[in-house]
């Protein structure tokens, strides 16, 4: 009797980082719209508190504004920041508008980025969001945010040369660990699954590293350009 033919493989989900910044400024509108419409199952993004409490998506902590020169954005109004003009002619978005425009379609992965931001970001979600989830390389703040709000989900991330990863994911109390692809390894995915945890990759542009980790049984890829992953996966 000849063997079953081999099941076949789960797509992982489809994480645009920073939007498609291929074609668009990263973290911008544009840029969210463009992933989604490539195919994309969730989109991540980086958000910071302003002084006056608005939660925007930019990466960095500072922004070059029109008065010129950069100004952290920790420091300025909402005003202030939606006056700058990002290359390709696009704005500073406020969290608040993304969620509008795509959390009812698609996931909307949110790193904690600046001092403080976690209260404010789910503040956000709550009157915006529908699909989302908080992470970040805080690990502290992400502990924090969850004891407030342990009805949101969470991720941690795990940069390269991390030691010991395998380990460490298994003792994180989140729902979603985000490695580097570097870091990632069948022992590594085994621990992630055996304690629960989701595995996020982070940030895969090449396809054939794609087919690996796709065969590996990560449960997302966060790619530049989803296109890399194909039509139907890695």
């Amino acid at each position: 009797m000849p063997n079953p033919s081999p099941s076949p493989l789960r797509r992982p989900e489809r994480i645009g980082h920073r939007g498609a910044p291929r074609e668009f400024h990263e973290n911008t509108l544009p840029g969210f719209l463009r992933a989604v419409e490539r195919g994309a199952d969730a989109v991540e993004l980086d958000v910071h508190r302003t002084r006056d409490g608005a939660v925007v998506v930019h990466h960095d902590p500072d922004l070059t504004t029109l008065e010129g020169g950069p100004a952290p954005i920790a420091h300025l109004t909402l005003a202030e920041v939606e006056r700058a003009t990002l290359p390709g002619g696009s704005g500073v978005p406020t969290l608040a508008a993304v969620m509008d425009a795509l959390s009812e379609r698609v996931t909307v992965y949110v790193e904690l980025k600046g001092a403080g931001v976690g209260e404010a970001a789910a503040a956000v979600a709550r009157d915006h969001g529908h699909r989302f989830a908080f992470h970040s390389f805080d690990h502290a703040a992400v502990r924090a945010l969850r004891a407030a709000h342990p009805e949101f989900a969470y991720g941690m991330l795990l940069d390269a040369g991390t030691p010991d990863a395998a380990a460490l994911m298994g003792g994180l109390d989140v729902r979603d660990v985000w490695p580097h692809w570097s870091l990632v390894d069948g022992p590594l995915v085994d621990a992630a699954h055996a304690a629960g945890r989701r595995v996020l990759v982070w940030t895969v542009d090449d396809p054939r590293e794609a087919a690996r980790l796709t065969a590996l049984g990560v449960d997302g890829l966060c790619t530049d350009d989803v296109r890399l992953l194909g039509a139907g996966g890695a």
